[in-house]
């Protein structure tokens, strides 16, 4: 088996940075304490706090690819602190409305300490998002939305056409809610700022995917150079947790693309409305998600297809460009002359419910992933209660984690592809003005 099992290419923010020089491959025969499996934001979380609880303990955390060439560094850079549900408040899921957003706010509260006392240079912003609403469909959640988040007591205000306009420099959204929590970042600059800056107990390898575990008296994890010996095992490869064989599949990978402009001249960027810069989540799951960044560009991100956990090829990507430039000109028809620099697609670990995972699933393995788009903040949330709970903590963020429902089953291939397919199809349906 060869490392080309994982999906990977040189499309992404990482592309918006200086190049990234990735640490050697792991090789040779290696024993450790802890190894951690996946370097997106769970698994940097969890090797953080693990080498903070046992100093004197070894960690290897090992990633299949370059950092930032995963999920983690490939999203559109929204560090949740609020989920939005859709459809009308729903009494009895109040609690799990509040117990997820305890995770939000956990994961958020630990990124801002840790962006701040290690000086990660990531473009963090923390205003918040506008819930954006174009089309008929996408506008009957806005009161959803109001309500809910009034019955949470989460500040947040509903703005009107006009107000958009003046605050994003495009009339194309007919109201949006403003919710002041959460923050934009630049997700591969974080990435890259949260690996260079871990306990000098964790050493990290990139390119180095597990091929093979083989548990018994112990566990042993193969890499195409390696052969690693540890005492515990923590898994932070989202969708991809599966092809260990410990865990049951029971999340897809939902491919995404989006695309950048340009750096923005100073002309350009005035007739863009008040703010410096902005985030716009699209209150129709398949919509757009369309971000001025604190460089200048524009990015824009509204499609959602299923090829079994892979990336795009450049044909397709090509394809999907076509995509984001209409939906990009319909909202800056001033912009119309400002050509797309970068292309990217990613895929995001999704569940047929859409929850959590938070496991044990055997003796010394641990297991924490399917984010469902949300992975910055609440990622980091479960990598950190993971490193408590496998090390016998206990805290309310343990508890919230372990509350996640149970997913639903997944058939088997190839009834799951059709299956999967088809949802996501279905994600689209009455988008119109909102993709």
């Amino acid at each position: 088996m060869s490392r080309s099992i994982f999906s990977t290419d040189r499309h992404g923010w990482a592309e918006l940075l200086p190049p990234h020089t990735p640490t050697a491959a792991i090789s040779g025969t290696r024993r450790c304490h802890w190894a951690v499996v996946g370097a997106g934001f769970t698994g940097l979380a969890c090797a953080r706090r693990l080498a903070e609880l046992h100093p004197e303990q070894d960690i290897i955390l090992l990633d299949a690819r370059a950092l930032a060439q995963a999920a983690s560094g490939r999203n559109s850079g929204y560090a949740v602190g609020c989920s939005h549900f859709p459809g009308a408040f729903d009494p009895t899921r109040l609690a799990n409305y509040q117990r997820v957003n305890r995770i939000n706010a956990a994961g958020l509260a630990l990124l801002r300490e840790q962006v701040q006392q290690l000086g990660i240079d990531c473009q963090w912003r923390e205003q918040g998002f506008f819930h954006a609403a174009a089309d008929v469909r996408a506008l009957v959640e806005v009161p959803h939305f109001a309500d809910y988040l009034n019955r949470l007591a989460i500040p947040h205000r509903v703005l009107a056409q006009a107000e958009l306009q003046e605050q994003l420099g495009t009339g194309w959204y007919r109201q949006a809610v403003q919710v002041p929590i959460g923050a934009l970042v630049q997700p591969a600059a974080l990435l890259y700022g949260l690996a260079t800056t871990l306990p000098s107990n964790v050493s990290l390898h990139e390119n180095s995917p597990v091929l093979r575990v083989d548990t018994g008296a112990g566990i042993t994890l193969h890499t195409p150079d390696a052969v690693i010996a540890t005492e515990r095992l923590m898994i932070a490869a989202n969708f991809e947790a599966a092809t260990l064989g410990l865990i049951r599949p029971e999340t897809v990978g939902s491919t995404l693309s989006g695309s950048f402009t340009r750096q923005l001249t100073a002309d350009e960027r005035a007739g863009l409305g008040e703010l410096d810069q902005w985030g716009v989540l699209s209150l129709h799951s398949g919509g757009a998600t369309v971000r001025l960044t604190e460089d200048g560009r524009i990015s824009v991100r509204n499609t959602a297809e299923y090829h079994g956990g892979r990336l795009l090829s450049d044909a397709a990507l090509h394809q999907r460009r076509l995509i984001h430039r209409q939906a990009f000109e319909n909202r800056f028809p001033q912009l119309r002359a400002v050509p797309f620099e970068f292309s990217w697609s990613g895929v995001e670990g999704i569940s047929r419910n859409g929850t959590n995972f938070f496991q044990n699933p055997r003796r010394n393995v641990w297991f924490a992933g399917g984010y469902n788009g949300s992975g910055i903040s609440r990622g980091t949330a479960f990598g950190t209660a993971l490193a408590d709970y496998a090390s016998g903590g206990q805290s309310t963020l343990i508890t919230d984690c372990l509350g996640s429902p149970k997913a639903q089953w997944l058939p088997p291939r190839p009834i799951l592809d059709l299956g999967v397919w088809l949802t996501v199809r279905k994600r689209f349906r009455g988008v119109g003005r909102d993709r």
